[in-house]
């Protein structure tokens, strides 16, 4: 028997595949990728619409502080949450 003929090639002898994680290799790897990305993008929503609440919630005192008048912090509050 051959030398060559012993030599048996894994996954990661492909090439590229060594330099991209298991985990990120495929379908499943962007099905991952899509998850978490909307994940991401779904906290950066709700993190918007906290600080909006908190902006009903300050008082006319609060919000003189920061600049803003309880007029624009009820048009900013009222807003819906992908704006």
């Amino acid at each position: 028997m051959d030398t060559i003929a012993t030599i048996r090639h894994s996954r990661a002898a492909v090439p590229g595949e060594a330099l991209r994680p298991a985990g990120q290799r495929g379908f499943v790897g962007s099905l991952v990728r899509l998850v978490s990305s909307l994940a991401r993008w779904i906290g950066h929503l709700l993190e918007r619409r906290r600080g909006r609440l908190a902006l009903l919630e300050m008082t006319d005192d609060q919000l003189k502080d920061i600049g803003i008048s309880r007029c624009d912090a009820h048009r900013e509050g009222i807003r819906r949450f992908w704006e």
